[in-house]
């Protein structure tokens, strides 16, 4: 077992910006998600002798105390299979010094947490036990897949924020919907308001308190009974997708929290397991240094058999 101290760390001007809930999940490897908040909301975290919020943004500098906790052996996280490795490993589109973007298997998590020992950033860490340095720059819905950026570096993780923050991303979806679609492109902005059920699950809805969200749909294919669209992400809220089709009458086939029921079951007789959300593109340009990122993953086997077997009837 590790044996608990306090300890004190200073923070270094390459951490400055981040907040402190994020830099605390880096600094304190094994330690459960919810412990962390624990200790954050208790005042047991100190930053320069005095308390702060889990949104607080730490400064070069800072002196930042951290209570007495113990890992045990158990709260590591796990290492991830070889299926699972050379899986994540196959998936990598692009790579530089500073960052790569990874094609996400579907049904793997983007970390592990909430009774899942591992995910994408764990399987790429056991890939790189080299890497000093391997963060999310964003995140996709576990049964999602496509286009995802994993910084090597924290000004380039700082600098791939800023983009997301002021819109400098593009970032397009593949996504089959109910329905035959009528007319052409079709924008949608409306708010976003995010909840968490009794039961811990994350549920976003359309609400006037909610915060901005903009998705342009364009549609692709039209089927009998369903359309391929491409949907183009301007903001980047949780769910935004698969709430604002489900907002204009066009659920995502699969979609088991905000979909249809009796079209997801149409679906799953054409060979639809999962849900129908496949991020196919990304590109930015990073602020200080003007590299260009523009990377696009394919639709995988399983979602393109669906599509053929749509288009044979």
């Amino acid at each position: 077992m590790t044996q608990p101290t306090a300890r004190i760390i200073e923070v270094a001007a390459a951490d400055e910006g981040q907040r402190i809930d994020n830099y605390l999940l880096t600094q304190l490897k094994g330690v459960p998600k919810s412990r962390i908040y624990r200790i954050l909301r208790t005042g047991e975290v100190r930053v320069n002798s005095g308390r702060i919020k889990p949104t607080y943004r730490i400064k070069a500098g800072d002196a930042i105390r951290i209570p007495p906790i113990r890992v045990s052996e158990e709260e590591a996280p796990a290492r991830p299979g070889d299926w699972v490795l050379e899986r994540v490993n196959a998936s990598i589109l692009y790579e530089d010094k500073g960052l790569l973007v990874v094609n996400k298997p579907a049904g793997l998590a983007v970390h592990g947490g909430s009774g899942l020992s591992y995910g994408l950033i764990e399987a790429l860490r056991a890939l790189r036990p080299e890497a000093p340095f391997l963060e999310l720059g964003h995140r996709l819905d576990r049964d999602t897949s496509g286009c995802i950026v994993i910084a090597k570096k924290r000004s380039v993780l700082r600098a791939f924020h800023e983009l997301l923050r002021e819109g400098g991303s593009d970032k397009r979806y593949l996504a089959l919907l109910k329905g035959r679609w009528r007319g052409g492109e079709r924008r949608v902005e409306a708010p976003l308001l995010k909840n968490v059920t009794q039961s811990g699950e994350r549920m976003v809805k359309v609400a006037p308190e909610g915060k901005p969200a903009l998705t342009i749909f364009r549609p692709l294919t039209v089927f009998k009974d369903a359309t391929l669209v491409e949907a183009e992400l301007i903001t980047g809220r949780t769910h935004q997708v698969r709430v604002h089709a489900a907002h204009i009458g066009h659920p995502i086939a699969g979609d088991d929290k905000y979909g249809d029921e009796a079209f997801n079951k149409r679906m799953a007789e054409v060979g639809l397991k999962r849900l129908f959300l496949h991020a196919s593109a990304l590109s930015f340009t990073l602020p200080e240094s003007g590299q260009v990122v523009s990377v696009s993953a394919p639709l995988g086997d399983e979602l393109r058999g669906v599509l053929d077997r749509l288009e044979a009837e």
